[in-house]
This record gives structure tokens, C-alpha cells and sequence, in this order.
């Protein structure tokens, strides 16, 4: 209106002319008496003191996007203007911004919420969420009532046993005697609460009750284990035990164009081209296969079906004597340095030392833990001690001639899974389930060495180099690693051979004599072998239906190799 105004008031040069003595003379300009007259201001709505009696509700700005009080239901959902129409339903009459409702931004604790709701589902009452600002209303519940004033309103969260809150910040009372001379009675500061009870004895309905229980659950309950050793058999599968010079079949032949008792290995390994022999007679999966000490002529097997079998190597490769003394499966085998004996572990929680040419089990041995892993000592003047790998993380030595522990070396964390002895067996390495290698020191039950790293894996299978310069363990990410069998036992992180799939099993891994290559089994029934120099696959094939379980590169020969799978066969491979 300004605008229009200053308008109106601007004028010409003409208009300047007119004023003066002739100005009366000018027409009345009618606009503006017209505008003011309008300009006159006028109050519809004067200045009313509220009456409370006749409206005693707080009215709520529409506009205002917060509230610093908790209103009633029907001062918030009042009409915004003017009085409220009788004929509209209570669905109509609800303000709504949507079909179902009014949804508005809002922040409620999900714990307060979820506590009232589960106390009303429980105890049928609950904080009234409606309250104000006054103090009575914020004590105020909806539903059982009485329920909520003789429980102090006290919600599902809450210790049913909690103390009064009347005697909140009242302590115990505790029996005081400060008297030192009083050598009997003096308490101190250990001195017990009035009336405390210290009988830690059952009541005799607890006692009663409980006996019953135990009553009951012995004779449920079933031993883990058979105690008694099963009763030993061995049969012997061929015709001709000893030769015309009555030397017996763990005599190393000489006419077969090998020198089995050379200490040098061959010149230069090759890789097996083909299978030339299956030995068949395992009932389940093969678990273990060694070859005869220095000579290996023989092999010997263990099986899930707990039978130890032993194989001719050469000739007409006949099985030549089985050796069934386990209710369960033979877990692991092991020569001593002459090869009359061998140990076998089983999960029926015994080893047993048998007698490799009559089939005789010379002692038994048992701590009542599943053995994982066997090894003699290989010392000569050591070869009545060996040591197994338990599943209760210990490592136990025995003594073969009086059949008792002599040794526990109780470091690990997880159950044994191998041992290897290195540095002129004055150490041996091992291995367990808590991922990590540690080195001990003979006939001293503290490791000297502990290797483990956040990146490693467990390594359930572990091999000696023939320089016995290298450990090679396969790892359970997939990978063989390869450790210094040295003073320092370092990893290689220059000869980590993969490609093949092994996670999960222990699937064993072998060199070739002359350090040429190195091969293991695979998860798939794969045998795979790699350059030692490159660590590049140079050949795998399909061995085995099932997990090839172990597989051996002859110590005199250079490209035989047997390996045994789950599929109950080991077979021979040129």
C-alpha cells in the first residue's frame, strides 16, 4: 500500500505548474479520502482473558514440532479450530496424516518399551504412558492395578528377591572381636555376618533327591570304553614263511636288481608314468602305509577296519601276515630301526607292540586317551622308548620293558597329531590341533621352541626331508609349508607348494630320495608332484575313488611310489 501511495504523490513538471494561486481551482482527488477512510484499523478479535472452568484443556499448536510436557490423549487430539462436530465417529474425528493413522517422527528406548510390553504379557499391568508433568501421574499404571501397588510396579527385569527399598544403604551386621589377646575368639577383619549360615551340605530333601538322580543316571549310563583289550589274532597268508636258508620273509631279497641295502639314494628320480599293482584287502579306508626300516622291502598298513597288514614289495607282492588286535580303527604305525617290531594306535585308546614275524603282541599300553601318533626313539641304545601324541594334548612317553609312563610333556593346546625327530634325535618337533609347532628336547617336558603365527593353519602331517635338512608339513589351508629342521626351525617362505585340496584331512606327503620333488595325496583321491627347486606342479593324477590318505616315494628307487586311500586299496605306481 506504501508503494501505491508514493505512487499516486509522484508527479510531473506539469503538476508543479499548477500549484500556487490556482490550486483551489483543481478537481477534489476522491481517491484519497477513499484509502483513507480504509486504512481506519479494526479488531474482530479483542484481548479475552481464558476461562479455565469453561475450557480447562492445554491447547496444543498444530505447528509446533516439539513439546517440553507430556500431554493427555485429548488435549493432543483436541479439533484444531472451533468446537467439535457430534456427528463424526471417533475414527473420524482422529486427526490422521494416513489411512491407518497419524505416523509422526518419534524416539522411544527399545528396552522401555520392550519392558513395559513384556510386563504387561506377563503381569498385566504396565506404566501408564499417558502421564504429565506432575508427580502422581508418573506412578500411574493401566490394567491389574492392585497387581502393580503390591509388587512395587516391579517389571519382568527385575529381581523378584530384591531387597526393601525402605532399607536401602542398611548393611549386614558383622561379628566383631578386635581383641588380639584373645587368641581364641580374635576375628579381625575376617570375621563372618550375623546369622550367615556356612553349612555347604544339602538339605535332606536336597540330599535325598539327589541321590535318586545319581541312582538313576549310573545305571543309565553306559563306559565310554571297554576296559578289557581285545583278545589278539594274527594269520599268516603265505605258504613259504622262510626261505631254503630258513631266513624268514623280513629278510631283504637280493636278486632283484635293486640294491635294497645301499645308503646312498639314486641319481635322478623320474615321475611314475602308470599303475603297476593294487593291493586289495582292507575292509575300509587305509589310514597309514610304512615301508620297511632301511631295506623296504615290505610295507606295512593299518586300516579303519582295525586290521595291520604287511606287503611284499617285490615278487609276487602277496600279503603276507595280518595282525587284528583292535576293536576300532588303527590310527597310526610305526617300526623300530630293526623292523622285528612295530607299534599301532587305535582309537580304542590302546597302543599294542606286536612282534612283526610271529604276529605275537608283545605289551599293551593305554592311559585311557586316544592315541593320534606313534614314534620309537630312533637311538639305538633308545629303542625300548617311543612316544604318542594324545588326544588330551599331552605327549606320553613309555617304557616298552616295564610298560609304564616315564615321561608327560604338557604344553599343547590341542590334541597331537604328529612327531617328528630332528638334530641327530636329540629333538623332536611336533604338531597339534592348536596350530602351532613346538620343539622339545629329549626327556624334557618344556618346549625350547613354540612357533605359532595368527596366519597358520594346523598341519596334521609332517615329513623329514632325506637331508634331513627340511620339515615339510601340509598345512590345512591347502598349502605344504617347509621349516628349517635346523637350530632355528624357520619357515621357507620360498617353498609353499599348492594347488592341490587337502583342508580337513591328513593326508600324508613324502620327498623324493635324491630331493628332486615332492608329493602328497589329495582330498580328491589326487596324487600331485611338484618341482622342490620351483614349487610348480609338475604332474597329479587320479589315484583313489576316496581321500588318498598317504602316499610313499621308495627310499632305493627311482620313480616307484605307493599311496593308499579311504577306498580300502594301496596301490603301486613306476
Amino acid at each position: 500500500m506504501a508503494s501505491v501511495a508514493a505512487l499516486r504523490e509522484y508527479g510531473s513538471s506539469d503538476d508543479d505548474s499548477g500549484s500556487g494561486e490556482d490550486s483551489h481551482l483543481n478537481p477534489i482527488n476522491t481517491s484519497e479520502l477513499i484509502n483513507q477512510k480504509l486504512i481506519v484499523p479494526v479488531t474482530a478479535a479483542p484481548d479475552v482473558l481464558p476461562n479455565e472452568e469453561l475450557d480447562p484443556l492445554r491447547h496444543v499448536d498444530p505447528s509446533s514440532k516439539e513439546l517440553l510436557y507430556n500431554p493427555k490423549a485429548e488435549e493432543l487430539f483436541a479439533p484444531t479450530l472451533g468446537p467439535d462436530c457430534p456427528f463424526k465417529t471417533g475414527q473420524q474425528r482422529a486427526h490422521r496424516n494416513t489411512v491407518a493413522g497419524f505416523v509422526e517422527p518419534a524416539h522411544l528406548s527399545e528396552f522401555q518399551f520392550e519392558a513395559q510390553r513384556k510386563t504387561f504379557t506377563s503381569f498385566g499391568y504396565a506404566l501408564d504412558p499417558t502421564v504429565g508433568l506432575s508427580q502422581n501421574e508418573g506412578n500411574s499404571y493401566v490394567g491389574d492395578i492392585e497387581s502393580a501397588e503390591s509388587s512395587s510396579g516391579r517389571t519382568v527385569f527385575e529381581n523378584p528377591n530384591r531387597p526393601d527399598p525402605s532399607r536401602a544403604g542398611v548393611k549386614r551386621k558383622i561379628e566383631k572381636n578386635d581383641d588380639s589377646a584373645d587368641l581364641e575368639g580374635y576375628k579381625g577383619p575376617w570375621a563372618p555376618y550375623e546369622n550367615e549360615s556356612r553349612s555347604a551340605k544339602p538339605s535332606e530333601a536336597d540330599k535325598a533327591e539327589l541321590d535318586e538322580y545319581l541312582a538313576k543316571m549310573k545305571k543309565r549310563g553306559k563306559p565310554r570304553y571297554e576296559e578289557k583289550a581285545i583278545e589278539e589274532k594274527t594269520s599268516l597268508h603265505i605258504d613259504d614263511p622262510v626261505d631254503y636258508q630258513g631266513r624268514n620273509f623280513l629278510h631283504a631279497p637280493h636278486d632283484i636288481g635293486v640294491n635294497l641295502r645301499s645308503d646312498t639314494p639314486p641319481n635322478k628320480c623320474f615321475i611314475p608314468k602308470k599303475q603297476i599293482h593294487a593291493w586289495t584287502g582292507h575292509n575300509k579306508g587305509v589310514a597309514q602305509i610304512r615301508w620297511f626300516p632301511k631295506t623296504a622291502h615290505l610295507l606295512l598298513s593299518c586300516s579303519m577296519d582295525g586290521r595291520v597288514k604287511i606287503w611284499e614289495v617285490y615278487k609276487d607282492r602277496r600279503c603276507v601276515r595280518t595282525y587284528f588286535g583292535h576293536r576300532q580303527a588303527v590310527r597310526d604305525i610305526a617300526f623300530n630301526n630293526g623292523g622285528e617290531k612295530f607299534l599301532s594306535a587305535a582309537y580304542d585308546r590302546y597302543i599294542k607292540l606286536w612282534d612283526t614275524e610271529t604276529g605275537q603282541v608283545v605289551s599293551r599300553f593305554t592311559n585311557k586317551k586316544v592315541p593320534y601318533c606313534v614314534k620309537f626313539n630312533p637311538e639305538e641304545d633308545k629303542q625300548h622308548l617311543f612316544v604318542a601324541g594324545m588326544a588330551d594334548k599331552k605327549i606320553v612317553c613309555w617304557d616298552t620293558r616295564t610298560g609304564e609312563a616315564v615321561q608327560e610333556y604338557d604344553r599343547h593346546l590341542g590334541a597331537v597329531n604328529t612327531i617328528t625327530f630332528v638334530d641327530e634325535n636329540r629333538r623332536f618337533v611336533s604338531t597339534s590341533d592348536d596350530k602351532s609347532l613346538r620343539v622339545w628336547e629329549w626327556d624334557i617336558p618344556v618346549d625350547m621352541k613354540y612357533i605359532a603365527d595368527p596366519t597358520m593353519h594346523s598341519m596334521p602331517a609332517v615329513t623329514l626331508a632325506p637331508n634331513l635338512k627340511w620339515l615339510g608339513c601340509q598345512s590345512m589351508d591347502n598349502k605344504i609349508v617347509i621349516y628349517s629342521a635346523l637350530n632355528r626351525f624357520k619357515l621357507n617362505r620360498k617353498k609353499t607348494f599348492k594347488g592341490h585340496m587337502v583342508a580337513g584331512y591328513a593326508c600324508g606327503l613324502d620327498f623324493s630320495p635324491e630331493m628332486s620333488y615332492v608329493i602328497s595325496g589329495d582330498a580328491d583321491g589326487k596324487v600331485f608332484v611338484w618341482d622342490w627347486k620351483t614349487t610348480r606342479v609338475l604332474a597329479r593324477w587320479k589315484a583313489h575313488q576316496a581321500v588318498c590318505s598317504s602316499v610313499l616315494w621308495h627310499p632305493h628307487e627311482t620313480s616307484k611310489i605307493a599311496s593308499a586311500g579311504w577306498d580300502g586299496l594301496i596301490k603301486f605306481w613306476d
